[in-house]
């Protein structure tokens, strides 16, 4: 095939330009902003700026996508852990137990991620990247797209991906040509979060700190290690429950986190810059694969399908399981139909874990109160059980499907677990003797 068009050249267009260079003779990328030469925060990312880390299935299929992609992040200066060894999670208001695993998880700035995506992608010989680029329309010719219209005049093209995130123009553009209203779901959270940057110092936190939310505490703190020597704290709420900005606000947040290791840090860390806020209204799916009819040569990915509630830091990895869908397919056949099943099991966790909020809108359905009632046991089970804890969090990776944590013996354990549910937020067990982090 001759040519594909990419609109958007953040990490999902990046990938998907990957993905099509080897069947497709040349490949284009548009992309609004002005693309930097180095690793950048940009303006039409405006999350860039906020917390990431890379999970473990998302460096998975960037290796295999762009094969020593990890090693060239490691020799970035970006830290690597134990998901489950080196990280503090905090679940319901407990600490899950530690262990050692075969799941590593990489404390990547989404600048330097970018960054490193779009040198790999520089370097194809048959991909160009073109900044400054408003796609404003698309081409149909037969009942199939054919091409882009720009600012600049129009672009021929046997295939078009749109990977233009949450701000994606296709469902205006669809209606325009006369094929109807894309069906959307939302989950509205009203999640608002800062994220800060701190100098690192060995031995006052582990690799990560994770607090999750849940109900009765709306609130999440997360500390991740990054590179340059560096800790970013990320604060969040939902339903109105706002992270502060001013030192003193920021200090009493943190003391009401179940966890002490973030207060306890924030005692005495140096901040290297000024908090930065955003706000996250709801997530949002769009179901191209319900529309009674789309043209052909047409393709989505990434957000632009579905934005996830930032705190489970799930976007990149789907990002990245869907380009490698079209690195198989080159977006024939049913894509869109194969695009969602890759959603549908990290949208139903992240979701469902929202609707546990009864404040919360969204679609219930009649599973969700039994499934969260066990889920809530297993929780409070894996304070215990290292297991447990290692299996919740293959699957939070999409390393295993949710299956996973209904296998006969983990279902016993946890119905047999002395712990209960209902005591609420445990005291911090004591870690071994010599054993920091």
């Amino acid at each position: 095939m001759e040519h594909a068009v990419v609109i958007g050249g953040s990490v999902g267009g990046l990938l998907a330009a990957r993905a099509l260079s080897e069947a497709f003779e040349q490949v284009t990328v548009l992309e609004r902003d002005r693309l930097p030469e180095g690793a950048a925060a940009r303006r039409g990312v405006p999350q860039s700026r906020q917390a990431h880390a890379l999970l473990a299935r998302g460096s998975m299929v960037l290796d295999e996508l762009f094969p020593g992609f990890v090693a060239e992040m490691l020799r970035a200066g970006v830290p690597a852990g134990d998901l489950q060894d080196d990280c503090h999670w905090y679940l319901d208001g407990r600490q899950m137990r530690r262990a050692p695993s075969s799941m590593p998880v990489y404390g990547v700035t989404r600048p330097l991620l970018e960054h490193l995506v779009r040198e790999r992608v520089r370097a194809l010989p048959n991909v160009t990247l073109a900044g400054a680029a408003e796609v404003t329309g698309l081409l149909l010719r037969g009942g199939r797209v054919c091409g882009v219209r720009t600012g600049d005049g129009t672009i021929g093209a046997g295939l078009v991906v749109d990977a233009g995130g949450r701000a994606s123009r296709l469902p205006h553009w669809l209606h325009e040509l006369g094929y109807g209203a894309v069906p959307v779901t939302s989950v509205r959270t009203d999640v608002v979060y800062t994220t800060r940057h701190f100098r690192y110092e060995p031995d006052l936190l582990p690799f990560a700190v994770i607090n999750a939310p849940y109900p009765g505490m709306p609130r999440t703190g997360v500390t991740i290690r990054q590179e340059g020597d560096r800790v970013v704290l990320f604060l969040g709420g939902i339903l109105g429950a706002e992270p502060p900005a001013d030192d003193a606000g920021v200090t009493a947040f943190a003391e009401s986190l179940p966890g002490p290791e973030i207060r306890d840090f924030l005692r005495v860390a140096e901040p290297l810059d000024d908090p930065v806020r955003m706000r996250f209204p709801a997530s949002v799916r769009r179901h191209y694969e319900r529309m009674r009819r789309l043209p052909d040569g047409l393709v989505t990915l990434g957000d632009a399908m579905c934005s996830f509630n930032p705190i489970y830091g799930q976007g990149i990895t789907v990002a990245a399981l869907q380009a490698a869908a079209l690195a198989r397919t080159a977006g024939a056949g049913r894509w869109f139909t194969r695009a969602a099943r890759l959603v549908d099991v990290p949208w139903s966790m992240a979701t469902a874990t929202d609707l546990r909020f009864p404040q919360v809108e969204g679609p219930r359905r009649a599973l969700d109160r039994p499934l969260n009632a066990y889920l809530q046991r297993y929780r409070a089970a894996a304070v215990h059980d290292a297991d447990l804890g290692a299996a919740f969090l293959r699957v939070s990776n999409m390393l295993a499907g949710p299956g996973h944590l209904l296998a006969p013996g983990r279902l016993l354990r946890v119905l047999l677990s002395p712990a209960r549910a209902d005591r609420g937020p445990a005291r911090r067990r004591p870690q071994p003797a010599g054993r920091r982090g």
